[in-house]
């Protein structure tokens, strides 16, 4: 269908390419993976025409169409509605339906033989090309991609840029090139809507090329992987997790032939050297020496696969408690967000919260970090210091600082070398540690940002899609990084590889609550399964992990009188204070006794028989008094949760 051969292209004296080729079959659903700055997006430029290589040829058959879906047509705005936009791609029974109709305003005065026929013609061809059900897919095709009825006589220009790509998503479809390529069409897709595109490129005739850092997505739809590496266009013919498993076994050949002729040069040097001085020797060294000119040398093996090792270093240990927002309730006019939800995050707690956009996911963030009124009760827990992440906070990077300088605001702790590699593990290597943040792109930014959250020494993160401008090394960095955080966090990702690295809880909005799943996102997808299957909603069974019970609230007797209320509002302050400073007292003790701990396991403690009693003596101490005041605290927390319900 496309043939690549021997392409070449340079961004200066940088080959992006060097004699690589590719052919692309029909039907194929090809994934083009490597690194960001390699050229996968170039190369869907090259072959739709855009760029012009510096060599080799590409060569198309005569009726191949393509459609390409790229972040440029995020700036398309239009006042028409996003029906009329999407239906576009009907450019044919479009001009048709506009014959048809004048023909039939023409008859209305003037009914002639000449009419009728031009007619007929008109709706035969109309009725061939299916142009009586072309508004009917249009509907369907948007209405997958997360839009609701009412939003189709919507003008374009209403909606935001990730729900203008949608739309262009949609018209594509519509089309239904023999080609289609999709750079980086998880972006701006919910995870409803991501699943609905794998379904629909599952089935679709045409053949497929994606750009994507979404693993899941990946190995879903594509039965072709293309790693763009070392100017190189590498054929794995498989999904990404074939892709994976045979490019190890290609390195692990490729690394033993490298080792093997590394040992025969060296063998060869020896020889030359050693010989190449002695008369009847020095043939046979001169020989060995045009060998070595002779041979074609095979590169080690480059490990692509970058390792982070973050030191999360908290300046404060927070409490047990992370987090309560009891009753809270949030609408934006008569679109009801929240109605008296209530969730609690405890310390150590790494929740991902998922589901469709819409259902405020990202307004729970900010609810989470008081950035958002509300009725109803937030309660951060002691000692809890948080961090947020979210493309709005890229405005918040100081545009005259470079990149170290922004990173030493978040941790002034780092030396430089430190900084320079937390940079370059999010691909900021050499001089660009020195650009300007105003001179960054918008994805440099987001990478800046997430860095320096995850270098602040915050106990508590708030990250809203960081996986967003990320390249899957990037993404791999980022969950190693999130492996090694001991603090708290929530994340809102449609990134499903990304999730089930990271989350051992599953928030999701349901009926204007938070709902919680206490396990995996792979244990949560089955359970949803069964769920469906069974057609029960929060139905569990007894063989699958389920949410924590939830104890009903007691019901709210009202105060007899004002006094009585004041005197209980009183009891409550005074039973929240004594929870706090119990909790305080927890987190110092605890910190003493993990200091403890660290001591007793020292092998110089060991040598000295009073110290270690000593030592021994205090921990047991500290257990102690770690138990008396976590009863103290259950207690006040107990008696607070039945003076609420007093007071209603």
């Amino acid at each position: 269908m496309i043939s690549i051969t021997n392409l070449s292209y340079y961004l200066g004296s940088r080959a992006l390419y060097e004699n690589a080729s590719l052919h692309i079959k029909p039907g194929q659903k090809i994934g083009l993976i490597g690194l960001n700055g390699t050229g996968k997006s170039t190369l869907l430029r090259i072959i739709i025409g855009e760029y012009q290589p510096d060599g080799g040829t590409i060569s198309k058959a005569g009726d191949v169409t393509i459609g390409f879906l790229n972040q440029d047509l995020l700036s398309y705005q239009t006042d028409d509605s996003i029906l009329s936009v999407a239906m576009q791609a009907f450019e044919r029974q479009n001009k048709l339906q506009a014959i048809i109709d004048e023909l039939l305003h023409q008859m209305e005065t003037n009914y002639t033989d000449d009419l009728v026929d031009k007619l007929g013609r008109a709706q035969e061809e109309f009725e061939s090309l299916d142009g009586y059900t072309v508004q009917s897919r249009a509907e369907e095709i948007l209405e997958g991609l997360g839009f609701s009825t009412t939003d189709l006589q919507k003008p374009l220009r209403m909606f935001s840029g990730g729900w203008r790509m949608r739309v262009m998503l949609a018209k594509l479809l519509l089309q239904k090139p023999s080609l289609l390529m999709l750079d980086e069409p998880t972006n701006h897709l919910d995870l409803p809507s991501i699943q609905w595109v794998e379904k629909y490129i599952q089935t679709y005739e045409g053949a497929v090329i994606v750009v994507s850092h979404d693993r899941e997505f990946l190995d879903n739809v594509i039965n072709v992987t293309v790693e763009v590496s070392g100017a190189k266009l590498n054929y794995y013919p498989g999904n990404y997790s074939f892709y994976l498993e045979e490019k190890a076994q290609r390195n692990e050949i490729q690394k033993g032939a490298y080792e093997n002729q590394q040992a025969k040069i060296r063998q060869t040097e020896r020889f030359i050297e050693r010989f190449k001085a002695k008369a009847s020797k020095a043939k046979q060294a001169q020989s060995r020496v045009k060998l070595l000119e002779k041979m074609d040398m095979i590169d080690d093996v480059i490990d692509e696969n970058a390792r982070v090792n973050f030191k999360f270093n908290f300046s404060t240990q927070p409490g047990r408690h992370i987090l309560h927002l009891d009753d809270i309730s949030k609408a934006y006019g008569e679109k009801r967000i929240l109605t008296r939800a209530d969730i609690r995050l405890e310390r150590g707690d790494k929740v991902a919260l998922i589901g469709a956009n819409g259902r405020g996911k990202s307004t729970l963030l900010r609810i989470i970090a008081g950035n958002e009124p509300v009725e109803g009760e937030r309660r951060l827990g002691h000692n809890v210091l948080f961090s947020f992440y979210a493309q709005h906070q890229l405005e918040s990077l100081n545009v005259d600082d470079n990149m170290l300088e922004e990173l030493k605001q978040a941790n002034p702790e780092k030396n430089e070398g430190e900084l320079r590699g937390v940079l370059g593990c999010f691909l900021f290597s050499g001089d660009d540690v020195f650009k300007k943040i105003k001179v960054l792109s918008g994805g440099e930014k987001s990478r800046v940002a997430l860095a320096k959250v995850l270098l602040s020494q915050a106990n508590f993160l708030l990250l809203d899609e960081p996986t967003n401008h990320l390249d899957m090394q990037s993404v791999n960095i980022l969950i190693q990084a999130l492996a090694q955080y001991e603090g708290t966090y929530v994340v809102v990702s449609h990134d499903r590889y990304f999730v089930s690295q990271i989350a051992n809880k599953i928030w999701y909005i349901e009926d204007e609550q938070i709902k919680e799943y206490p396990g995996t996102y792979d244990e949560y997808e089955t359970w949803l399964e069964e769920r469906k299957e069974q057609g029960v909603k929060n139905a569990f069974t007894d063989n699958k992990p389920a949410p924590a019970p939830v104890a009903p609230k007691p019901a709210a007797v009202a105060p007899a009188n004002d006094n009585e209320r004041k005197d209980l509002q009183k009891a409550l302050k005074k039973a929240n204070q004594q929870a706090e400073e119990a909790e305080g007292k927890i987190s110092q003790l605890e910190a003493r006794k993990g200091k403890l701990e660290a001591e007793l396991a020292d092998p110089s403690t060991y040598g000295d028989d009073k110290l270690m009693q000593a030592k021994n003596d205090e921990y047991h101490r500290l257990t102690n008094q770690i138990d008396q005041l976590q009863s103290q605290w259950e207690s006040a927390m107990l008696e607070a949760e039945q003076l609420e319900a007093k007071l209603g």
